[in-house]
């Protein structure tokens, strides 16, 4: 069931100040009763994590990786993104929004909540970066935060493909048909597209089947999401940064008291699995309790979406911990027995 919390008289990043109408749900047990998971959506999607239509329906779930059953998993709508047609939630003003803005928001809905701690915070793209925001917020909130496909800083190269896709999403005639056939491109990589379509042509229109599936993904996101929801999380792409403005990232990082998962794909051509091994190595010689697991792939950074397999087994450690394991957690007294 998707709830509303009002966050009263916002103060963003550029000081402007406005209610905020934060969408979220809860999923498995119930927030008194187990560990508390949150997961954070990527540009497209939305709080629907599991179920039959959920978006990471393959990680979570009954009997699943991240088990609802065990579990009590929380996700946030970014406000903004229109999930359900909460068109009042848009930011006519969004260009005065960063990442670490939604990280604000979602601390204050938290207390509202009156969740104090979590067992992990976990997210995929921009949810994993804003999964970095928010552990360098509140430093003591999370055991684990877990950013998969992601960064904790915007790179010229994403801040790049981000201005090209600001770029038509202002001045196309059919704006987020043709910005999402253009991130298709940076989602994938040449060598998943040659393996999938292997130059081969429709034989009804001639046209090759690479060509259709582009603009059969444009027309797809066209028709359940707004162009107002597409800038806004473009933008927000753009404003990724722990060291809010002073280029310090791993002071920032060094900060996080919880257990760093990093989830990088070796062909990401959008967050680069460079940066991630970077961040890892750099961060290693500050604190102990990071590691880092490379899913291998030729799809590109949509392989944290594919490659179920790998990140299964990657994340199955933190959440199925053993015997030993559970004794030593924190959150054991909420674990179901």
């Amino acid at each position: 069931m998707l709830e509303e919390i009002k966050i009263e008289n916002f103060k963003n990043s550029a000081g402007s100040v406005q209610d905020i109408h934060l969408c979220y749900q809860f999923f498995g047990r119930k927030p008194a009763e187990a560990p508390i998971i949150l997961v954070n959506h990527a540009l497209t999607g939305n709080s629907l994590v599991t179920g039959s239509e959920g978006w990471w329906k393959d990680l979570i779930g009954k009997n699943k990786c991240i088990d609802i059953d065990k579990f009590c998993v929380l996700a946030f709508n970014i406000p903004g993104n229109g999930f359900k047609g909460h068109e009042d939630q848009f930011f006519e003003n969004y260009k005065e929004f960063r990442l670490k803005d939604i990280a604000k928001i979602q601390a204050q809905a938290l207390e509202k909540l009156n969740i104090t701690k979590l067992f992990a915070i976990i997210g995929g793209s921009i949810g994993g970066a804003l999964a970095w925001e928010l552990a360098v917020l509140k430093p003591n909130l999370a055991e684990n935060i877990i950013p998969i496909a992601s960064d904790y800083k915007s790179t010229d190269w994403l801040i790049a493909n981000c201005r090209i896709q600001d770029h038509i999403l202002n001045n196309s005639s059919n704006p987020v048909h043709d910005a999402r056939m253009h991130a298709m491109t940076f989602y994938r990589t040449p060598q998943s597209l040659a393996q999938k379509f292997a130059g081969k042509r429709n034989s009804q229109d001639q046209l090759f089947e690479v060509e259709n599936w582009l603009l059969y993904h444009g027309e797809k996101l066209k028709s359940r999401f707004t162009l107002k929801s597409y800038k806004l999380m473009n933008h927000l792409l753009t404003t990724i940064d722990i060291s809010n403005g002073d280029g310090n990232y791993l002071e920032a990082a060094r900060k996080i008291k919880g257990d760093i998962h990093i989830v990088t794909v070796n062909s990401d051509l959008f967050f680069l699995a460079e940066e991630n091994w970077n961040s890892y190595v750099e961060i290693s010689l500050l604190k102990n309790n990071i590691n880092i697991h490379e899913i291998r792939s030729i799809h590109g950074h949509d392989a944290f979406l594919i490659e179920t397999d790998q990140l299964n087994r990657f994340l199955k450690p933190i959440f199925q911990p053993t015997k030993q394991n559970y004794e030593n957690n924190s959150s054991r007294s909420v674990w179901a027995g």
